[in-house]
């Protein structure tokens, strides 16, 4: 797991990136337990059984929107954003790799075609104009 810090804030965790070779048969957390957006990886066998379950509600309340990519095929280029957005780093994900953001800005190239992806983020959403700002 790669976890990339704030170089203006060395405490301030940004984003995560977890590629599908590093996910091994015990629990990984992929987020601490402060943030909005949780996430976790197993390598599970056949058999393996989730028993049936549900969650309890329980108030949450952000103001931030945190966001995850799942490479399902073909490969990516993430750029990660300091808070200043000052670029910190580059890495490309390919078909099972995932990557958290929590702060900071992130842009994503698709560099093969069909490429198939999941995104996740905190909500509601409410469309580009209330839930972004452009960095170029």
């Amino acid at each position: 797991m790669y976890q990339i810090y704030s170089k203006i804030d060395p405490s301030m965790l940004l984003h995560v990136i977890n590629k599908r070779d590093d996910i091994t048969e015990e629990r990984t957390d992929l987020s601490p337990g402060t943030e909005f957006l949780q996430g976790a990886c197993k390598k599970v066998h056949k058999d393996h059984v989730f028993n049936a379950h549900y969650h309890i509600p329980n108030e949450r309340i952000t103001t931030i929107t945190q966001e995850a990519w799942v490479v399902m095929a073909g490969k990516i280029e993430g750029k990660y954003y300091d808070s200043d957005n000052t670029l910190l780093t580059t890495h490309v994900l390919s078909a099972g790799d995932v990557s958290i953001t929590f702060r900071g800005g992130h842009a994503m190239r698709i560099l093969e075609d069909n490429t198939l992806i999941y995104e996740f983020k905190t909500g509601p959403y409410l469309g580009q104009k209330k839930d972004k700002v452009w960095m170029t």
